[in-house]
């Protein structure tokens, strides 16, 4: 299994008008996009860096999964995603191999993303997200 390319990281934050406004005015990108995930419990922004995006998440519930990871660990890097074809086939792959999954069925994501998440347990310690456009 190869994936496609990294689609983005995901950045976990307090306040998300804040990190916008940093990643705007500090380091010059376009947030070109905010939406927000109720199943995830969670409020993102995009940007662009290249091929690669950059999600910044907020929480929209302090128990949701955002939540809880800034509560334990503060903000930062939350998880990396890439990008794969046949996600329901990639995650039977991985799974095989010895993966622990945390979805073991694609579900819905930011922009109109299938997404699925391998524990961290089993990923040396990085929270992994495999995403598939649906064109």
């Amino acid at each position: 299994m190869i994936p496609k390319y990294i689609e983005h990281i995901g950045i976990a934050v307090k306040n998300l008008e804040e990190a916008i406004s940093y990643y705007e005015n500090i380091l010059g990108l376009k947030c070109y996009a905010v939406e927000e995930v109720e199943d995830q419990k969670v409020k993102t922004a995009f940007f662009k860096v290249g091929q690669t995006k950059i999600e910044l998440l907020e929480s929209t519930d302090p128990e949701g999964p955002v939540g809880k990871f800034i509560e334990k660990r503060g903000e930062g890097i939350h998880h990396i995603a890439f990008s794969v074809s046949n996600l329901p086939e990639k995650l039977n792959e991985v799974e095989l191999k010895g993966v622990q999954l945390i979805d073991k069925i694609p579900k819905k994501g930011a922009e109109g993303l299938d997404i699925a998440f391998l524990h961290p347990k089993s990923t040396f310690g990085v929270l992994t997200e495999f995403c598939e456009h649906k064109d």
